[in-house]
């Protein structure tokens, strides 16, 4: 690689985005990791990024199913993609904490594997008009022999096809690139191609699960944010007050205060106190003529608590969560009609996130086929993608149960087709379960015209 290429892939790297989306995701990963720069021996952490992160990966993927189905090639994509959704809600977990989650799959012997880049080791370079990402660098390190390895494999969809370029760089300093070595150098890449070009190629081969909100740190950036950008003071807020309760406790511990005449004496004159955290030792003139003397404060944790709660729950507000998911609901007397509006506010965001999970998979299915062609590993054919998810986490299951019972007393709903619903069973296994009802309760529609 000569030296202008070298400083074109550096350059990418910097200008595919600015340098506020670059500190902001530092910001995130530090925060999910508990770096965060407010933290240190006086201000402890509750791990709220990593709760937040986990809780929506949990309702976003929760009893999610996905499969391809058809003919010989739809069975070997969905061999490879099955390993794949074992292990996503761990990496949708990193995606909603730093904004989003790259899902690039390669090659590995007769089978296709997935890697998942983190937002903090993705460099986009280049969009199309709808802020797709159409050029991309991905960073790979690993340490050998006090070195530092560097892998950057880079990634451009243009109206000559679709190049794949790799490079290694070796370094012995931390955040630098380094000089360029041949990748059969270092084992675990010696078996990468340099250089691919593949034709006949529209759309970028990975996927990008990207977190649906709006981006307020760079407006003209197509990358998504983490799901708590819009609460990090407010994380830094409640970390500071739980220190504040952590400091009310320790500072308010029992303790008695005791003249040092009281204690027996150690060879060098020292007075023996038998726990150094219960007593303290006050000299004679400050004991007086009372041996010892109590010291038992009242504690204010109710209203430091209370405190924290508030911070809470303007946390889950900017967070798209339910009340009640991070923050104690006894603090609080709440209205059901704020009950059915925080509700529907997690209701709203898991299923964005559901729908944006959707077409990052199907981008990632999708790159998969275009590697099964082009590596011939199975025939050619046709494969339908389809999704399934928990309803209970989107929809407000004892509202619409009520408005089906309505339905049904009313006879606009049969209840063979209450069956189906509830139970989740065919027509003709609802039918079969209610026996001549079911026919009954048709003709009667029919009669009435009820529809």
């Amino acid at each position: 690689m000569t030296e202008e290429q070298e400083e074109k892939i550096r350059q990418e790297m910097k200008n595919g985005t600015s340098e506020k989306m670059r500190d902001a995701i530092r910001l995130w990963s530090a925060m999910y990791h508990n770096r965060a720069p407010w933290q240190d021996e006086q201000v402890k952490s509750l791990s709220l990024p990593a709760a937040i992160s986990a809780e929506i990966a949990r309702l976003t993927t929760a009893e999610m199913q996905s499969k391809i189905s058809g003919q010989e090639r739809a069975e070997y994509l969905n061999q490879c993609y099955q390993p794949v959704l074992q292990q996503l809600r761990r990496y949708v977990e990193y995606g909603c904490a730093k904004g989003g989650l790259v899902m690039k799959p390669y090659v590995d012997g007769d089978s296709i594997l997935v890697d998942f880049v983190q937002a903090e080791h993705f460099y986009p370079f280049c969009f199309d008009s709808s802020g797709r990402v159409t050029g991309a660098v991905f960073a790979e390190q690993i340490r050998m022999d006090e070195k530092i390895y560097t892998r950057l494999e880079r990634h451009e969809l243009s109206r000559d096809g679709y190049q794949i370029l790799n490079r290694a760089f070796v370094s012995r300093t931390e955040g630098e690139l380094g000089r360029e070595v041949p990748l059969e150098t270092i084992p675990k890449w010696s078996a990468l191609t340099p250089a691919v070009s593949i034709c006949n190629v529209d759309k970028p081969l990975f996927g990008y699960f990207k977190v649906p909100y709006a981006n307020a740190v760079d407006t003209t950036s197509p990358l998504g944010v983490s799901v708590y950008a819009r609460a990090a003071e407010l994380i830094e807020e409640a970390d500071k007050q739980y220190s504040r309760l952590l400091w009310e406790f320790e500072s308010g511990e029992r303790a008695l205060y005791v003249s040092d005449v009281a204690f027996r004496r150690d060879k060098f004159g020292r007075a023996r106190v038998p726990d150094k955290r219960l007593y303290r030792l006050l000299g004679i003139e400050q004991g007086g003529d009372d041996l010892f003397s109590d010291w038992t404060p009242q504690l204010r944790e109710e209203n430091i608590l209370r405190g924290l709660n508030a911070i809470l729950r303007k946390i889950e507000f900017n967070c798209g969560l339910a009340y009640g998911t991070l923050s104690d609901v006894d603090y609080v007397d709440k209205t059901a009609e704020e009950v059915r509006a925080s509700k529907q506010r997690s209701y709203s965001m898991v299923c964005d996130m559901q729908k944006a999970l959707e077409q990052g998979l199907e981008d990632l299915i999708l790159a998969m086929d275009v590697l099964c062609s082009l590596y011939h590993l199975a025939p050619e054919g046709n494969y339908h993608l389809s999704f399934e998810f928990d309803d209970s986490i989107i929809t407000d299951r004892s509202a619409e149960f009520a408005e089906k019972q309505q339905l049904l007393a009313s006879g606009i709903l049969l209840p063979w087709e209450f069956r189906m619903w509830y139970f989740g069973e065919s027509e003709e296994q609802a039918k079969n379960a209610l026996g001549d009802q079911a026919s009954e309760e048709e003709e009667k529609k029919q009669e009435t015209g009820a529809f």
